[in-house]
């Protein structure tokens, strides 16, 4: 029997008492909440029964699907064996294994595996370690950082620094200092001067400005360059041909670690387990969670290469750092069970063999006027929306206000398409669905797309 719910009591107490992340509370004084209730495959229902695909898997986590009554299966039996042990000076065989696990799907001597509960405290894990390595192997004063410009890499204190969007920034300065930024990936906005360019060469002046920011800062000063194998705020910016190749060399040359954020391009949303894969470079670490368990249990991991662990490794050195949750046995558990379905169920190659297909569908859109490009990689795509597509002019402040938000983000959902609309950069559309979706699903995402799009453009 379908549970039958009290839609305007559950709206009230949300509004009452659920502070919600990243959401503008007074939306909902006079409008009800929207609230999930149940997911099936790569779809939810909210309470009133009624049903959406959802194209961002919750958000960028649920690889595997909804609903997947082994994963709960998994956590049950764990829980009841061995709910909870700190993984601070002991060891439990759930994350003993999985550890080994993520160490043998890691390029190179990616091998050291340091559990967090989340992405941005992976990120923040690094961070710390970068500076705690230097430090040890006699260079105190390497601790800056470089990322790219409109780069998400979270909340904390020090991975919101690491953050380029000002923004998200102002209300919580002053932050952690010593980070800097360098040019991203997005070819479609181009500086003029590039903009006749080949993709390679585009991508090699956007890496070649990490070598001028790295002497700008002076390399005895720089710890470390995070990059995204496709970077997430923005709109989904793939990497141009060449591009991490030269931004390893880089970092070789001038002794800097290449962190690889990895919170949403790793397991499976590209079609390999890490995107660091996909784009052939390795990185000196890859920050990771999400889709480790494909949101059945909160997890994240650090993976370190054997060259930066070996210092913590000796003598009396450890590193001064972790999380009481961090390698939580239910969720170390589930993230087996979950990495047990990639390899029965071949949701990578299913990936691989789709994504083309996915990128197709989309590119439909391109017809319409509002639509100015379509990008990304894998199962992870952002339509970039445009006043004028020979200028590519974008969306003032005002439009930004009544289009994206006033209007985009409620009509989508209001047409059966849970999706993010988002303005951290130039107003895009991001879709990252379940790995198991196929034509189907990826014609239903356009179809609604294509409605509501037509009706954007009439609005400003």
């Amino acid at each position: 029997m379908t549970e039958q719910f009290d839609t305007a009591a559950l709206s009230k107490k949300a509004y009452d008492h659920l502070w919600m992340h990243f959401t503008r509370m007074s939306s909902y004084e006079n409008a009800p909440v929207p609230t999930i209730v149940r997911g099936e495959g790569v779809n939810i229902w909210d309470a009133n029964g009624r049903k959406y695909i959802d194209g961002l898997a919750g958000l960028f986590v649920v690889q595997a699907g909804h609903g997947r009554k082994e994963l709960a299966e998994v956590a049950r039996k764990q829980a009841e064996e061995l709910a909870f042990f700190p993984v601070w000076s002991y060891a439990h065989p759930k994350a003993i294994e999985l550890a080994e696990r993520l160490a043998n799907y890691a390029p190179g001597d990616l091998n050291k595996v340091f559990f967090t509960t989340g992405g941005g405290e992976a990120v923040e894990s690094a961070w710390k370690l970068a500076k705690h390595y230097f430090k040890l192997k006699g260079m105190p004063t390497k601790h800056k950082v470089l990322s790219r410009t409109t780069a998400y890499h979270g909340t904390p204190q020090g991975a919101l620094s690491i953050t380029g969007l000002p923004g998200l920034k102002a209300p919580y300065e002053p932050l952690v200092p010593s980070t800097f930024r360098v040019p991203n990936t997005n070819i479609y906005r181009a500086p003029a001067f590039l903009a006749d360019q080949t993709p390679e060469a585009f991508g090699r002046w956007a890496a070649d400005q990490i070598e001028v920011q790295i002497l700008n800062e002076g390399p005895e000063t720089v710890a470390a360059v995070f990059v995204e194998p496709v970077q997430n705020a923005g709109g989904c910016f793939p990497p141009p041909p060449g591009y991490f190749q030269r931004v390893r060399e880089i970092c070789d040359k001038y002794d800097v670690l290449m962190v690889s954020d990895e919170v949403i391009c790793a397991f499976g949303r590209l079609g390999t387990m890490f995107g660091c894969e996909k784009f052939g470079y390795v990185p000196d670490i890859i920050t990771c969670a999400k889709g480790m368990t494909s949101g059945y249990s909160p997890i994240g991991a650090m993976i370190v290469s054997d060259k930066l662990a070996e210092p913590f490794y000796k003598g009396e050195e450890m590193f001064l750092h972790g999380y009481t949750f961090g390698g939580h046995p239910v969720s170390s558990a589930v993230a087996l069970a979950n990495l047990d379905i990639f390899d029965q169920e071949g949701l990578n190659k299913h990936v691989l063999d789709n994504e083309g297909k996915f990128l197709a569908t989309l590119q439909k859109l391109l017809d319409l006027p509002i639509v100015g490009d379509v990008r990304g990689n894998g199962y992870f795509y952002g339509i970039e929306l445009v006043k004028d597509k020979a200028s590519k002019e974008t969306f003032n402040d005002d439009e930004i206000e009544r289009v994206l938000y006033g209007f985009l983000s409620k009509a989508l959902f209001d047409n059966g398409l849970y999706c993010r609309a988002d303005d951290r950069g130039d107003p895009v559309i991001q879709l990252s669905p379940p790995l198991i979706a196929d034509q189907g699903t990826f014609d239903e995402i356009e179809q609604i797309l294509r409605a509501v799009l037509t009706e954007a453009w009439t609005k400003l």
